[in-house]
């Protein structure tokens, strides 16, 4: 990374190293992005975008403040040549490496920043001026970099910025402005901050240390002794070699005992001005914005004040927003050429693909899409790397191809194998898949983000066209997967894999595949996604969700990603002895069925259950499957073996051990990878409409945990040595949400006195005193307040409490007779599916609902039972979304190295050090409990009950 940026131009040469007469050639202002971002949010009041909530507020500010700067700047005597605004990167920097401690306390950014600090980089490029940051830097160093350059050659530096870190920089060609109190700061300035000159400002730094930043210095010693004694010995390494001679005996016990923390310090406060330069500094000269792209962004943005003070500014009219065309109800879509795979470039040479990277950067958005030889992200080895640059420019990169004929073996590939190595095109593409200056879009990014990460990239920042589908569109179609979309907003049909590869046993691994067919289909996944991304990724602002997109969707693949890579240990013998277990019961199961039936036959076979059941012993039943033959599904069973008979109940549980045999004690065994001795399960965020995730290859969703063989098979799943899991799980989290959204007075009040919700409705609805209630009355209570929230109906009802249906009729009631709010809700769930076939949780999220037009009575039935279901079930989806996607910032504040494992609909595993468990634990509750703040303000408090444990099973 660093030669490739080493390389770029500086342009500095032409600049002469004395003034003109006009002035020096270069006058350059470096605006400190971060801290106009944070002064703009904690100085302004919250603001939300009208339209879709969005948070704006530091937005807002930070447009406004830029906006005065440029204005001012062109008023004045010593106006720029140039200008850039600078921004931090991520985290974690070089100084992480020296010293693990920094800036470890502090806390990350409030939730409703988060979102803005995206939109704050657009608008700096709304405003004509380059945004600079650099992976692995701070916004100070790459300050710095440019600075020291720009004196260095004769140029003069102005750094917009407050920010005592950037004193030491300040000199005869160097100075500050800090424009919220119009002040300027040279040389004596810094001397009355710091009471030494500029160039003695790290060694008093260095002295003092820096509780924010967590910079240790040395203990006791503040900035009026540091000054004192640097200006009495003259810099930090003279004063630590003869603090044997200082008289005071506390201060000179400390300098000595911390002499190698005071240096570690020096390093951790001295800004980096060698740090890589991402931009030539003749890119930085100063012009004027495009206006129609400012106007476009300030009317994005709902600033109307601001594009009213920019038009008066500029002395006329300015140009409108960009309209929608009339005759559409949404933004317009661009338009481009047909898809012609036969354009597209096989990059095999180093000159190429840097010329590809180039124009990446150049364009400041990049479609990419990764080629693998396997499915699974945590063991597929890369083939090559696809990039699309605009509609139609996309080429394919090939690093792993293989000549099928050669069996694997290490011959000499033939020439029309040749390829750049592996870890030559990674080290070129990763400045660029981590470049914060250029937006990556993918489909299905998660995967991508999975495999790139195994090989040392981490792509950010990125879109992700099936998450911005699901979005829009969840409930509407089955699909969101690349070739769907394609189909339904492209009118084009990509090329399928089976194509390239072939199909059945006759498939092919993609790494055989001729670099010529597999440029044409990867490549054409790129510029499928780029163009996708133009046609769906407007819409978000236009139909009120970039909200829902911004803070429940797009953060979350990176932290499912460390998830998946993590995987979960569990304890292949326990399995294999459950394995044997439920084969020998299974044996019993069957010869009792043999038994029952009066003759053997085979208990997996639908048909033959059939014969036995309706032919042979005369049982009814009026369910039939799509083929017309008499079901035997589980419900069919389940009725069958309430009216009393045994073979309809052996059959079952024959099932649910053949179940969990086949499902989990076996496959999970034949699951753990070799490479990590884990199991790696793989999270789908676009599976259900609701937004819960789900768990496949293997699925660790679905083990029962209210059966006993269930149980077993979560003791399976174990922590590593000296470590424990950890389960944290909301209580009741779906009845807590209904008393919200469904405004019920009692249920409300109940949860927030901590009362027993289900004795407390069984009380309401009985007359029967919580005291000495019976365990009956309380079990019937709990499964009509579980009922209630899927919409049970009386016939549900009442097989579920094995009574009669006019009994259930009667409960049902009774309920709504005491809980008029529950019917109240559910009837305004109803009408608004029926009036516009979509509901929307408490957080903003769609969930379409198109049964409710459907044309039969039972789909329209089925739509009034989601609409009810959906906005409770959804925004338990969306809490639990929102605190997964915080949890490993609040983590790594706490200096936790817990990690993050599982997530089984209300649950969240973690796996830990014994000696963190209490820590994890406390700071697992704080997040989970407080998900839904700031967004919503629930009237019922979330309550989250955790343990920590050996196994998943005793932690839950």
């Amino acid at each position: 990374m660093t030669d490739t940026l080493d390389a770029a131009p500086q342009t500095l040469d032409e600049i002469p190293r004395e003034p003109t007469q006009d002035g020096p050639k270069v006058r350059l202002y470096l605006v400190d992005g971060s801290g106009f971002i944070f002064r703009a949010f904690h100085a302004l009041p919250p603001l939300t975008r009208k339209s879709d909530g969005l948070p704006v507020g530091a937005v807002q500010g930070f447009c406004n403040m830029l906006w005065k700067l440029l204005v001012d700047m062109k008023a004045s005597d010593d106006a720029p040549t140039h200008l850039a605004v600078v921004f931090d990167h991520s985290e974690q920097t070089f100084r992480n490496k020296l010293y693990d401690k920094y800036k470890a306390h502090r806390p990350p950014p409030p939730e409703d920043l988060r979102p803005q600090f995206p939109l704050v980089r657009d608008a700096t490029r709304a405003f004509g001026v380059p945004c600079l940051e650099l992976p692995g830097y701070e916004a100070d160093d790459l300050i710095a970099a440019y600075a020291c350059k720009v004196r260095d050659f004769g140029g003069e530096v102005v750094i917009v910025s407050s920010d005592k870190d950037l004193m030491q920089l300040v000199g005869p060609q160097v100075t500050m402005l800090d424009t919220m109190k119009n002040v300027r700061i040279g040389p004596e300035q810094v001397v009355e901050k710091f009471g030494v000159p500029p160039d003695k400002v790290v060694d008093v730094q260095a002295l003092c240390g820096d509780s924010v930043d967590n910079v240790p210095g040395a203990p006791g010693i503040g900035i009026k002794t540091a000054s004192a004694l640097i200006l009495e010995y003259g810099d930090l390494d003279t004063l630590l070699s003869r603090a044997h001679e200082i008289k005071q005996d506390k201060r000179r016990q400390t300098l000595i005992d911390f002499a190698d923390q005071v240096r570690l310090s020096r390093e951790l406060v001295r800004l980096d001005c060698d740090t890589p330069l991402p931009s030539p500094i003749d890119e930085l000269a100063v012009e004027d914005p495009d206006p129609q792209v400012l106007a476009d962004f300030l009317e994005l943005m709902e600033f109307r004040t601001l594009a009213r003070r920019v038009v008066e500014a500029r002395g006329g009219a300015a140009p409108t927003a960009t309209p929608a065309p009339a005759e559409t109800k949404g933004p317009q879509v661009p338009q481009h050429a047909a898809i012609d795979v036969t354009t597209y470039q096989c990059v095999r040479d180093v000159e190429t693909l840097d010329a590809w990277i180039a124009r990446a950067r150049a364009a400041g958005i990049v479609a990419f899409d990764t080629e693998t030889d396997a499915l699974s992200s945590a063991s597929a080895e890369l083939c090559g790397v696809s990039l699309a640059v605009a509609p139609g420019e996309a080429c394919y990169i090939p690093v792993g191809h293989q000549d099928e004929a050669a069996g694997g073996l290490d011959f000499e590939e033939p020439a029309d194998l040749a390829q750049i190595p592996c870890e030559e095109v990674i080290a070129r593409l990763k400045p660029l898949l981590e470049d914060p200056a250029v937006l990556k879009v993918a489909q299905n990014a998660k995967y991508d983000m999975a495999v790139l990460s195994r090989y040392g990239i981490e792509v950010g920042p990125i879109d992700d066209t099936m998450l911005i589908s699901f979005v829009l569109e969840a409930g509407l179609h089955k699909s969101h997967g690349m070739d769907e979309l394609a189909k339904r907003w492209l009118d084009h049909e990509p090329i399928s894999f089976k194509t390239v590869a072939g199909a059945g046993k006759a498939q092919k691994s993609f790494k055989h595949v001729p670099l010529s067919e597999a440029t044409c289909y990867a490549a054409e996944d790129s510029d499928v996604t780029l163009r996708l991304y133009e046609h769906l990724r407007p819409r978000l602002a236009h139909e009120h969700l970039l909200t829902v997109y911004e803070t429940l969707e797009r953060p979350l693949p990176k932290v499912l990603v460390e998830m998946e890579l993590a995987g979960v240990k569990v304890d292949p013998e326990r399995l294999r002895q459950l394995s044997n277990d439920f084969a020998v019961r299974m044996g019993e199961l069957e010869i009792e069925a043999h038994r029952l039936a009066g003759r053997p036959f085979n208990l997996g076979s639908p048909k033959q259950i059939g014969e036995v059941l309706y032919q042979e012993m005369g049982l009814a039943t009026g369910k039939t499957t799509g083929t017309g033959a008499t079901s035997t599904d589980a419900s069919v069973l389940e009725d069958l073996a309430a009216q009393g008979h045994e073979l309809p109940r052996t059959l079952l549980d024959w099932r649910q051990l053949s179940k969990l045999k086949g499902t989990y004690t076996d496959n999970l065994v034949a699951a753990i990878s070799p490479r990590t001795g884990r199991v790696h399960t793989s999270f789908s965020l676009a599976a259900a409409t609701t937004g819960r995730l789900a768990s496949s290859d293997p699925n660790l969703q679905n083990i029962p945990v209210r059966t006993e063989e269930g149980r077993k098979i979560r003791k399976a799943f174990i922590a590593e040595p000296g470590h424990v899991l950890i389960s944290a799980d909301y209580s009741q989290i779906e009845l807590r949400l209904l008393a919200h959204i469904g405004d019920i007075p009692q249920l409300k009040q109940a949860f927030k006195d901590g009362l027993d919700i289900h004795a407390m409705t069984a009380s309401e609805m009985f007359g029967v005193p919580v005291e000495g209630m019976p365990a009956e009355t309380r079990r019937r209570a709990k499964a009509i307040n579980f009922g209630i929230v899927y919409g049970i109906s009386a016939f549900g009802l009442a097989n579920q409490l094995s009574i009669p249906r006019e009994e259930a009729g009667a409960y049902i009631k009774t309920y709504f007779d005491r809980f008029p709010g529950i019917r109240t809700y559910m009837d305004r769930m109803i009408q608004q599916v029926r009036s516009q076939a979509f509901v929307t949780t408490i957080f903003g999220r769609k969930v379409h609902i198109p049964a409710a037009r459907g044309k039969s009575q039972a789909e329209r039935s089925f739509a009034d039972r989601a609409a009810i279901n959906a906005p409770i079930q959804g925004a338990a989806a969306d809490v639990i979304r929102r605190a997964m996607v915080r949890m490993p910032d609040a983590l790594r504040a706490e200096g936790l190295t817990a990690r993050m494992l599982l997530q089984v609909h209300d649950e969240l595993v973690f796996e830990a050090p014994e000696a963190e468990a209490e820590a994890v634990i406390a700071v697992a509750k704080r997040v989970m409990e407080s998900a839904p703040e700031p967004a919503v303000a629930l009237s019922v408090p979330l309550v989250v009950e955790a343990r920590a444990a050996a196994n998943w099973d005793d932690a839950h």
